[in-house]
Formats: C-alpha cells, sequence, structure tokens
C-alpha cells in the first residue's frame, strides 16, 4: 500500500478511539478501520471531514455506522468473497468441537485428571448425518453447507432473509424454510452466518433458545450482537440446550463470567478469517478498492 499512497499505520495494532477517528477524518483521505473499530454516530461528529472513503478491513461493517458516514459523502467498502472458506471451516471446526466435547477433553488432559479410556467417559454427538439450520445463506453460509453435506452428509435447512434461487439449494440439497422459528425447532445444529447490526440485534434470544431441541447446538460465528448472551448462558447452565461453540461477542474483547465457566460451551477468540492466505487476501482487497476509489471509478465491493 505504500507503494501507491502516502500511508500512516497504527503499529501499536489497537482500537482506535472517538477522537482518534474525529483526527483521522479531518487528515486523511482514507480510512481504514476494522472489525474492532466502533466507528459509531458520535466518530463522525465534525462538520467537514476530510476522508471520502472508509475502506473496512473486513467482509462485516456493523461497527460503522455507515448512515452517518454517507452523510459526509464518505463511501465504505468491506471485504468479501476472499474469507468465506476460512470462516466456514472454523464454523465447522466449533460444530465438531462442541458436539464431541473437545474442548472439556483436552482441559481433562492438560490437568492431568485423565483416568483413561472406559465406555462412558465423555460421550458426545454424532454429528455425520444430523440436521443444519444454517441461518443466513450468503457465501459464508453456503460453504458451510457445502462441508457439512458433503463432508458429513449433513441434511440442510436454510433460513435466509430472500428467497435462495433453486439452483443454489441444490448444490447442497437444502431446503430453504421461511420463518427462523420454524427452523430451530427441527435441526440438531445451527449455524449463524448472518449480518450483524441493529436489524439482527440479539436474533436468537431467550424465547428462540427455547424453541431450540434440549440436545441441539448453537454456532456463531457471524457476529457477537446476534446472540443475547446472558439468555445464551441461562440455557447452557440449566441444559435447555445441547451446548454451543462462538467465535464472537457482543462486547469483544469482554466475555462474561457466565460463558467461560459453562463446560458445554466452546469458546475462540474471532478467529474466522485468521489464516495467512485470508489476512493478506483481505488487505490486497482493500487496496484493490482505494484503487478503483482514487482512478476514479466505483470500488468493487461497496457497501455504503
Amino acid at each position: 500500500m505504500a507503494e501507491v499512497f502516502d500511508v500512516t499505520l497504527n503499529k501499536s495494532d489497537t482500537p482506535l478511539g472517538l477522537a482518534d477517528f474525529r483526527d483521522a477524518f479531518s487528515q486523511y483521505d482514507a480510512v481504514l478501520p476494522t472489525v474492532t473499530d466502533r466507528l459509531s454516530a458520535a466518530a463522525f461528529d465534525l462538520a467537514k471531514p476530510r476522508t471520502r472513503i472508509l475502506a473496512n478491513y473486513g467482509v462485516g461493517f456493523s461497527h460503522i455506522d455507515t448512515a452517518r458516514a454517507v452523510q459526509h459523502d464518505m463511501i465504505v467498502t468491506n471485504t468479501p468473497d476472499v474469507l468465506s472458506e476460512c470462516t466456514a471451516d472454523l464454523a465447522m471446526t466449533l460444530l465438531l468441537m462442541v458436539a464431541r466435547r473437545a474442548g472439556e477433553g483436552e482441559r481433562e488432559l492438560r490437568a492431568r485428571q485423565w483416568l483413561g479410556w472406559r465406555p462412558t467417559h465423555m460421550i458426545g454427538t454424532k454429528v455425520s448425518g444430523a440436521t443444519l439450520g444454517i441461518v443466513g445463506f450468503g457465501r459464508i453460509g453456503q460453504a458451510m453447507a457445502a462441508r457439512a453435506h458433503f463432508g458429513f452428509g449433513m441434511k440442510i435447512l436454510v433460513q435466509n432473509r430472500s428467497a435462495v434461487a433453486p439452483e443454489t439449494l441444490a448444490r447442497c440439497n437444502a431446503t430453504q424454510v421461511t420463518a427462523l422459528d420454524d427452523l430451530l425447532p427441527q435441526c440438531d445444529f445451527v449455524s449463524l452466518h448472518c449480518p450483524g447490526g441493529v436489524a439482527n440485534r440479539h436474533l436468537i434470544n431467550g424465547r428462540r433458545l427455547g424453541l431450540m431441541r434440549p440436545d441441539a447446538f448453537l454456532i456463531n460465528t457471524a457476529r457477537g450482537e446476534v446472540v443475547d448472551e446472558y439468555a445464551l448462558a441461562q440455557a447452557l447452565w440449566f441444559k435447555t440446550i445441547g451446548g454451543a461453540g462462538l467465535d464472537v461477542y457482543e462486547r469483544e474483547p469482554l466475555i462474561s463470567p457466565e460463558l467461560i465457566g459453562a463446560d458445554n460451551l466452546v469458546l475462540l477468540p474471532h478467529l474466522g478469517s485468521a489464516t495467512a492466505e485470508t489476512r493478506e487476501a483481505m488487505g490486497f482487497r482493500v487496496i484493490a478498492n482505494l484503487e478503483d476509489f482514487f482512478n476514479g471509478h466505483a470500488p468493487r465491493d461497496r457497501v455504503a
């Protein structure tokens, strides 16, 4: 990027605050936030910013108040496509870990508490042939469906805000269910791949957790705000669902003690896109959007 633009780097690798962003908006033509940078309406509280494009490093952009950005004539872009495969890989990892109690098993071994093989020790749940409900059937949801269907022979049910093309469903022999409330009771596993933001805040709440089977599992690699963590903690402790696997959280990097103490929960530190290949591809996608914009073309990944 430094070969093409005059670049100032955040070498501390920590999120910027509101004052930092207001200062950046007054100094730079382009600002490149990440998912941990919270650009609320207050961040845009200045009269005439210099910034013309927010080239977000990541596919999700619910951390950016896009309406306020547009009011200041800022364009917002993201980095789709390039992280779909690795995020789906991680969702499948969480599903397998929580079903087969892999986190519990490792903790037992590291604590030197394993007594050896025995017939009833740490019995988990069979994944092959089970029913997987996918909430949000975009690129990542479809990649998850392919892994589950072709790798594990899972039956795929889909809930999406719009109708999915029949040929897209047919690739994994998937069935679309109109309402989320109708999907949840049918599934052994539910994997979230929907957008975050106000519209989907606490989409999975106490009432909907109550619709899940008592032996079903919830997987979230979408956005933390999609799940009501207090309601999830209750469901885990009272075992009204079988378990959960989370890679994202409502108040990252803060994790509630109730979640940390739940044995039937697998926790990962937002690793969905964390492979060298994907993180580099995301960076090059940011550069491509910047080059498009400053060369007078429409950025390929404009979202606002």
